[in-house]
């Protein structure tokens, strides 16, 4: 668990990915990692997810890959043999958690409460996610509980753009932030990878706490 918090924080923002056309995996990838980028999440929501994480990393070996969206125990174990170097949740369960444990899996598991981040950081996870940041309070949330809970750190991911990621990196309990405003629909859709990778370097240069 723990190198896994180490490599999110040193990445600082990680690119969370929606694969609709398999394509596009590798040339995207390949535009991120060119402005800087260290570490991508992949999520499940398409139906190229697997394909596109087998397909990144044998391309980008030096890249590496997540697999988000995980919301059954299947998609651990699938996500592990296409090759994901961490697992995301947008929340947990009891089995989700179980069997990353088990499997000793690096899985970041989500929060949306304390009660929640209590209860994994009991199973022992100091890394988590906080899904949806902006909607649950965000910045003014992971102020309010650094105090309380000193000894945990978040992913938070769920409105996070340009205007505030500045914000989040300035607090000591974020590791790294996760979003996808720099993959624009648009710029995707016209294989822009130029600006996208523009916008991905502007998002590295921001500074941190």
């Amino acid at each position: 668990m723990k190198k896994l918090e180490y490599l999110l924080a040193e990445a600082g923002v990680v690119p969370v990915l929606v694969i609709e056309q398999l394509a596009q995996a590798v040339p995207l990838a390949r535009s991120l990692q060119a402005a800087g980028m260290k570490v991508v999440e992949v999520t499940l929501r398409g139906e190229h997810g697997l394909q596109a994480i087998a397909a990144i990393k044998a391309a980008l070996p030096e890249l590496v890959v997540g697999a988000g969206s995980i919301v059954r125990p299947e998609h651990l174990l699938a996500a592990k043999d296409a090759g994901a170097e961490f697992m995301v949740s947008p929340g947990s369960t009891t089995a989700l958690v179980d069997l990353a444990l088990e499997l000793d899996l690096p899985y970041l598991p989500g929060v949306a409460t304390v009660s929640e981040a209590m209860a994994l950081a009991g199973r022992g996870f100091t890394l988590l996610k906080l899904f949806p940041a902006e909607a649950i309070g965000g910045v003014a949330l992971l102020k309010a509980i650094a105090g309380p809970l000193p000894g945990l750190r978040f992913c938070p991911t769920g409105g996070i753009g340009p205007n505030n990621l500045g914000d989040y990196l300035a607090l000591d309990n974020v590791a790294c932030v996760g979003g996808s405003w720099m993959v624009d629909k648009q710029l995707l859709a016209t294989q822009d990878w130029a600006a996208i990778e523009a916008l991905a370097s502007a998002a590295l240069r921001l500074p941190r706490a």
